[in-house]
């Protein structure tokens, strides 16, 4: 039997999020640092998933690097995105902030 391959991928140990593979649809079951949970929601491919319990105002990490903090918690398997996260740490490296300052 051939071994299924995980739709989720781990960038770097320090992140806190893992990413899809491919589509996953909510009651999809996941193994997650070999813990299993329920996906609560249907989630498209090069999204992002709490790789554990995130708190309202925790940094996220994708990558390793900071990539914005979380506006609510959400649960191990929980979908980070827009709706409860913000792009904080994104916005003051773009090309637009640099050439507003003049640098």
């Amino acid at each position: 039997m051939k071994d299924e391959i995980s739709p989720l991928i781990l960038l770097a140990e320090e992140d806190n999020v893992l990413v899809c593979r491919f589509p996953i649809r909510a009651g999809q079951l996941l193994s997650i640092d070999g813990v299993t949970v329920t996906a609560g929601a249907d989630i498209d491919t090069g999204h992002k998933l709490a790789r554990r319990a995130l708190a309202a105002g925790e940094i996220v990490y994708k990558y390793g690097a900071p990539i914005g903090s979380m506006t609510e918690g959400v649960e191990a398997g929980g979908h980070v995105h827009l709706h409860n996260m913000k792009s904080d740490y994104i916005a003051s490296h773009t090309r637009q902030t640099i050439s507003e300052d003049g640098k």
